[in-house]
Parts: C-alpha cells; structure tokens; sequence
C-alpha cells in the first residue's frame, strides 16, 4: 500500500518545533502496519531533523552551535532580499535535511527512546511550512 498526504504547519519563528505526533497521525490514518514513512519540506529555509526529544538543552545548545558557524546578515552574502536572515536560513536548510525516511513498525514511527522529528525553521519570522508525507508498506501484519 501507498499512501500521500500533505500538512501544513505554522512555525513561530526561528527554532526547533517537535513534529512527531503530527506525522504519526497521519501515519494512524493509513493503517500501514511495517513500511517505512517519508516525510518531505517544500522550504529552502527550514529544515527537517531527527534528535533528542527529552531534553530541551540539546535543541538550544544545536541552535546556539548553527548560529555561531551561520551568521545572519554576514556581509560576505549577496541574497538578502527578505532581511538579514535570508541567506542564513538557506545555508543552514543546506547544512541539515529537508527530507527524512523513518522505518514503520506496529503503525507507529520506529524511532529511538529519545528521538524525535523536529520541524527547525531558520527564518526569525512566522512562516506556513508544507511536508508531504509518503507511507509504503504492508496493512494489519
């Protein structure tokens, strides 16, 4: 079985938003038991990441880290046509992932103990952010 869906998220700005129980609803709405879940951003300056999702020190400590190799208004950039921000969000949408493929198991995303998948937007103002969301795999096994 296949299944597509595409969502629509609003970030808050630049950081680091956890999308698991988003994409294991749709997940639950195709009633795929073993396969595997592919989730892909339609932005050029967000990203999509897989990471500690008990402690809120890590996503600091990554944005704080992205921030200091990736400076927002770096003169050395000559795209700035949405702000000081512009260029930066794209090199860090580089530097990371804008797809992600997480196997399936039981109808549930097969995930660590303490990993999540984050939505991280690198731009410092709101956006409306789309992912289509891919499931292959096998039903009720």
């Amino acid at each position: 079985m296949l299944d597509q869906k595409t969502i629509t998220l609003h970030t808050s700005g630049r950081g680091i938003v956890n999308i698991t129980a988003e994409i294991e609803s749709v997940l639950r709405t195709c009633a795929i038991s073993r396969g595997l879940c592919h989730v892909f951003l339609h932005h050029t300056s967000a990203s999509l990441i897989i990471t500690e999702n008990a402690d809120d020190d890590v996503r600091h400590d990554l944005e704080n880290y992205i921030a200091s190799l990736v400076r927002d208004g770096d003169p050395a950039y000559l795209h700035d046509q949405e702000g000081p921000d512009d260029m930066a969000a794209h090199i860090r949408s580089v530097l990371t992932q804008t797809e992600v493929t997480i196997p399936v198991r039981d109808g549930r995303l097969l995930l660590g103990t303490w990993q999540g998948l984050f939505l991280w937007e690198h731009r410092l103002q709101t956006h409306r952010r789309e992912l289509t969301v891919t499931i292959s795999g096998l039903q009720g096994e």
